[in-house]
């Protein structure tokens, strides 16, 4: 049985979910008359102005599809590698659907462009907030509160490669940001 090769746009606000939380699966409206099979592999695209590769997956099990809005089938898609931080411009693709078939020739080119997940490192990871609180378990309660309530578009969270904490960067929103008060003022 020969796989297809298929493009998949990533629609904007997904596209930020993405960006923010880890997820193993992918799930996107499909096209009128267009049916990806279970196996076939996928070049997953963001961007609304200037596309861009952003990762690879692969149709999930048929089970698992389900029907969206106006009865047309959702695709699943599996990820196999994601590169949201370092994408690849989507040269050669020509999209008017959100999701199409491609060739494997242009889908092999852009894959292998690639980077991505394929080498992983340790990172430590934390976010910080002062809590008053009567007892240890009353203040976790409060900090899991907070981050439910501020989420990551205002709670910055700290991330070093492991061994190198002095590299620590501020993120906000999946992006670095400044958080010295005094550059803020020099600008």
């Amino acid at each position: 049985m020969r796989m297809a090769h298929w493009a998949v746009i990533i629609p904007a606000d997904r596209w930020a979910t993405e960006r923010l939380f880890h997820h193993d699966t992918l799930t996107v409206a499909g096209s009128a008359g267009v049916k990806p099979a279970a196996g076939d592999e996928v070049l997953l695209v963001a961007g609304d102005e200037v596309p861009h590769v952003v990762g690879l997956g692969v149709v999930a099990e048929q089970e698992t599809r389900r029907r969206g809005a106006h009865g047309v089938p959702e695709v699943e898609i599996v990820y196999s590698r994601r590169s949201f931080d370092e994408p690849v411009p989507a040269e050669g693709l020509t999209l008017d659907e959100a999701v199409a078939a491609i060739g494997e020739d242009v889908f092999r080119g852009l894959a292998a462009k690639l980077g991505g997940d394929r080498d992983k490192q340790t990172w430590l990871v934390s976010l910080d907030l002062p809590i008053e609180a009567a007892s240890p378990a009353e203040a976790v309660r409060q900090f899991w509160s907070y981050v439910l309530e501020l989420g990551p578009s205002e709670l910055p969270t700290f991330v070093s490669p492991s061994g190198d904490e002095l590299a620590m960067q501020a993120f906000v929103l999946g992006e670095e940001a400044n958080l010295d008060p005094e550059e803020d003022e020099e600008d």
